[in-house]
């Protein structure tokens, strides 16, 4: 193992402290390459991703941990609140008001760690890369005896998303288990976490439920069932982007959600109260929080939010006047796409951005990792998401990237697990 640090004595230190100067280089590249070719049928996909796994380790605080979790509880509790809901779903499409039950598989919480704690940047309702790091961590060695993988063991995983999707199952009015599921996206091979989707696939196998990794376009909505090439799908695992299902390729799907004739999960009715960025202006609003009369300890840990405020012709002059202070992005956008810094803005992006349906979010900095590249060292960005299921932490990774936004191409970033101190 490759074990460089720049003093003995930051392992006794805080873990920004280690992410400054230990760069100990903790990933197992053989381990994991075999387990995931094993798992993938020898598929060579991981080599179009060079930098999809970073090869050291993100150090979280147990604090931290703990806050980021309250984070999560509290928006859990809110979105279950009929006043939060009125105000979520007034902004929401009309299939959003659809509710069957199913809260959503693999809720994605992303942090960036400051000096201050952590601050919550948004919430996915289709938040990727889960299975892929449950792989990386089983793959790792701890580098310090202060630090281990956490919250959950990634050997339970598994067994984890197994239980979500039974969950979704009964939470819907179902009996027994789903005996066949569709992890559904479009043109699905062509995606960059398309590795993870033959994982999830593989895992569900391995458990006895039939599953397809299917292109939306296959589906077909007919006598009341959805079907893929023939075969009746009983849930669909929902990886698609146009969370509304309103493009006219995903009407069967559509179809299917509106009736209840399949369990879709995550789905349009989850991401209206969770994902809609226009939502953290209600989130991290304390006096709004007041009048709904939320708890005061869920305010508080609300508060990890960045004040947020929607791009509108009455506010714009402000937002431009103070747009080094602001990062601005879609209300409906998904995976960092046409977000930007405020002090990067020029008049054209600006312009696009007043046009659109746009919120402003405080800028909170993200933390750094050192990290060797040829023998140098060089930092890197660094966001920790946290997978969830009902306010419960199933894992937690981290990303290292370069730029405005992560991106999973950076040289030396990618995925990391996460250990904590």
């Amino acid at each position: 193992m490759t074990r460089i640090c720049e003093e003995e004595s930051a392992l006794g230190e805080t873990a920004h402290a280690l992410n400054r100067s230990c760069l100990c280089q903790t990933l197992d590249e053989t381990a994991l390459r075999s387990a995931l070719e094993r798992e993938l049928d020898g598929d060579a996909l991981l080599g179009d991703r060079p930098h999809l796994f970073s090869n050291v380790a993100v150090f979280v605080s147990r604090s931290e941990i703990e806050t980021m979790g309250e984070v999560v509880a509290a928006i859990e509790s809110l979105t279950r609140r009929p006043a939060y809901i009125a105000a979520a779903l007034a902004w929401a499409p009309p299939i959003a008001r659809h509710d069957y039950g199913p809260r959503g598989v693999l809720m994605g919480y992303d942090f960036h760690l400051g000096a201050t704690g952590p601050a919550l940047i948004e919430v996915n309702t289709n938040a990727g890369g889960a299975f892929l790091n449950a792989a990386l961590a089983r793959a790792q060695r701890v580098c310090c005896e202060e630090a281990r993988i956490a919250p959950a063991p990634a050997e339970q995983f598994e067994d984890t998303f197994l239980a979500m999707i039974e969950a979704e199952w009964r939470a819907q009015g179902r009996a027994g288990s789903p005996a066949s599921i569709a992890i559904v996206d479009d043109d699905p091979s062509a995606q960059f976490l398309y590795p993870e989707f033959l994982l999830a696939a593989r895992a569900l196998e391995r458990h006895g439920v039939e599953c397809i990794v299917a292109d939306a376009r296959d589906l077909k909505f007919s006598d009341g069932r959805l079907r893929v090439d023939g075969q009746v799908i009983d849930l669909v695992y929902n990886r698609l982007v146009d969370f509304s299902l309103s493009e006219a390729v995903h009407a069967p799907l559509r179809a299917a959600y509106e009736s209840g004739a399949a369990v879709v999960t995550p789905n349009p009715h989850a991401h209206a109260l969770f994902a809609d960025k226009r939502n953290l202006t209600l989130m991290s609003d304390s006096a709004l929080l007041r009048a709904w009369n939320v708890p005061e300890a869920d305010i508080a840990a609300l508060a990890a939010i960045p004040g947020t405020r929607r791009v509108t012709p009455e506010s714009a002059p402000g937002l431009w006047a103070e747009r080094k202070h602001w990062f601005f992005k879609p209300a409906h956008g998904h995976g960092s796409k046409a977000a930007y810094r405020g002090d990067k803005l020029t008049q054209r992006v600006w312009a696009e951005i007043i046009a659109g349906d746009y919120v402003a979010q405080t800028i909170a900095p993200p933390g750094t990792r050192a990290i060797l590249i040829d023998g140098a060292r060089q930092d890197r960005k660094v966001d920790v998401r946290l997978y969830t299921y009902d306010a419960k932490i199933v894992l937690a990774a981290a990303r290292l990237y370069q730029g405005q936004t992560t991106n999973l191409r950076t040289p030396g970033g990618g995925f990391a697990p996460v250990f904590v101190i």
